[in-house]
C-alpha cells in the first residue's frame, strides 16, 4: 500500500492522489493501526530522551532537536502542504524570523510587502535593516514587487494580503523571481495549505501561521514552514534549533488533533463568508468591503485562478472610528480582538494598532462557524443600531 504523501514509513495508508482534503486532512499523520492503541497518539513530554553511544545512535535525543510529537505533525502538514519538508514553530513570527533570518546575510536584499502583515515589515526594519540586509518594502502588486527584485535574495509575499486582502499571482511571480536568481516565500496563513498551495505553483517556501485557521480555536500559538529543497528545509531546522524557537509538544499535539475537523470548520467558515460578503455590499451604509469571493473585488480573478475557496477574512469599511466601535459593540457573535482564523467570529478596528494604512473605520472582520441566519441577523442588527 502507498502511503500519505510526505508521512513516514508505516503512516496510514491511502492513495494520496485520489482522497479529497478533508479525508487527507483527518488522516494526516496518523500511524498505522495498532492494536488498542490511540488514532492519534498523545503529546511526547520530555525534554531528553534515553540515548546511549553515539550522538545520531537515535533518532530522539533532546526536544530543542526534535520530538515525535513535532515529526507526526510536520508529516501531516507536508502531505496538506502537497509533499516537502516541514518545521513547526512556536508560533506564526518564529517562522517567518526562521525564513528571514537563516536566509539573509549582510548586503542581501528583501523584497517583502509594506501593507501585508505588520509583524514581518517591523522584524524587517528594526532586526534585519541595522546588521546590513537591504529591506525593500512595496505594495502588493505585482508589478511593484517586480520593479524592486534585482539583485534581491528573498521576495516575502502574503496572498491573500492581512489586512487588505490583496492578491498575487504566485506562479508569474514564482517565474520572475527566480529568473532573477532569488528565492520566493509565501505567506500562506490567510488561504491555507487546502486552499492554496504555493509550493505546488513554484513557490520555494510556504509560510503559515497555524495559530489561526490550521489550528481554528483560538487556545493556541504555532507556526511552520514548507519546502521541497532538503538543504532549505536543513537550513531553516538548523536555526529553529540553534535559536530554541521550538512549540510545546502539548500545543502541537492541540494542533494536530484539531487537523481533523480543518475542512469542515473552513467549508463552514468560507461559505458563510461569502454570505455576509453579499450582504455588505449591499448595504448602502457600508462604506466598502473587501472580499476576494465578490466578483467585483479587485482580486477576484486573481484568487479565483489559484486558490480553493476564498477564505473567511473580510474587509469592512464604516464612515467613522465611532461607528465602527459602535458595531463591534452592538454585535453579540463577533468577539472583539485581534486575530483570527477560530471557530468563533471576531472583529476588530485594526487602526487602532497604528500599524496599517487603513481609514479608521475599516474593520478585520473574521468569520466564524456560527450558523449563517443567526450571523446575517447579529450583523444586520449591529449595524442598524451603530
Amino acid at each position: 500500500m502507498s502511503t500519505l504523501a510526505g508521512s513516514e514509513d508505516g503512516a496510514h495508508a491511502h492513495d494520496a492522489a485520489g482522497i479529497g482534503e478533508g479525508t487527507r486532512a483527518i488522516h494526516a499523520g496518523l500511524p498505522a493501526p495498532a492494536q488498542g492503541e490511540p488514532f492519534l497518539p498523545g503529546p511526547v513530554l520530555a525534554a531528553p530522551h534515553h540515548l546511549s553511544g553515539e550522538a545520531d545512535s537515535a533518532l530522539f535525543a533532546y526536544q530543542r532537536y526534535g520530538n515525535p510529537t513535532w515529526t507526526r505533525y510536520e508529516h501531516a502538514l507536508a502531505d496538506l502542504e502537497g509533499g516537502g519538508e516541514v518545521a513547526v514553530f512556536a508560533s506564526g513570527m518564529a517562522a517567518a524570523a526562521g525564513v528571514l533570518f537563516s536566509l539573509l546575510g549582510t548586503g542581501e536584499a528583501l523584497v517583502a510587502p509594506g501593507d501585508a502583515y505588520p509583524g514581518v515589515r517591523t522584524l524587517a526594519c528594526e532586526r534585519l535593516a541595522p546588521l546590513g540586509i537591504d529591506v525593500r518594502l512595496v505594495p502588493t502588486d505585482e508589478e511593484q514587487i517586480l520593479a524592486a527584485i534585482d539583485g534581491a535574495r528573498l521576495v516575502w509575499i502574503e496572498t491573500p494580503s492581512n489586512p487588505g486582502l490583496d492578491a498575487c499571482d504566485i506562479a508569474a511571480l514564482a517565474e520572475a523571481v527566480h529568473a532573477a536568481g532569488a528565492l520566493l516565500a509565501v505567506d500562506n496563513t490567510l488561504a491555507t495549505p487546502l486552499h492554496q498551495r504555493p509550493l505546488d505553483i513554484g513557490a520555494d517556501l510556504s509560510m503559515s501561521s497555524g495559530t489561526k485557521y490550521l489550528s481554528g480555536h483560538s487556545d493556541l500559538l504555532m507556526g511552520h514552514v514548507a519546502v521541497r529543497d532538503p538543504l532549505l528545509a536543513e537550513t531553516i531546522r538548523s536555526w529553529r534549533a540553534q535559536t530554541g524557537s521550538t512549540p510545546g509538544p502539548f500545543e502541537t499535539w492541540l494542533a494536530h488533533r484539531s487537523l481533523a475537523t480543518l475542512e469542515l470548520r473552513l467549508e463552514r467558515q468560507c461559505a458563510n463568508a461569502q454570505a455576509v460578503a453579499e450582504m455588505l455590499a449591499m448595504r448602502e451604509d457600508v462604506v466598502a468591503v473587501r472580499y476576494p469571493g465578490l466578483a467585483g473585488d479587485p482580486a477576484h480573478a486573481t484568487a479565483a485562478g489559484q486558490m480553493r475557496r476564498f477564505g473567511a477574512l473580510i474587509g469592512l469599511t464604516l464612515e467613522s472610528r465611532s461607528r465602527a466601535e459602535r458595531f463591534l459593540a452592538g454585535s453579540r457573535l463577533v468577539f472583539e480582538a485581534s486575530s483570527f482564523g477560530g471557530a468563533h467570529s471576531t472583529g476588530e478596528r485594526r487602526a487602532r494598532w497604528g500599524t496599517d494604512a487603513v481609514p479608521d473605520g475599516f474593520i478585520r472582520l473574521s468569520v466564524g462557524c456560527e450558523d449563517l441566519d443567526d450571523l446575517l441577523a447579529d450583523l444586520s442588527d449591529a449595524l442598524d443600531t451603530a
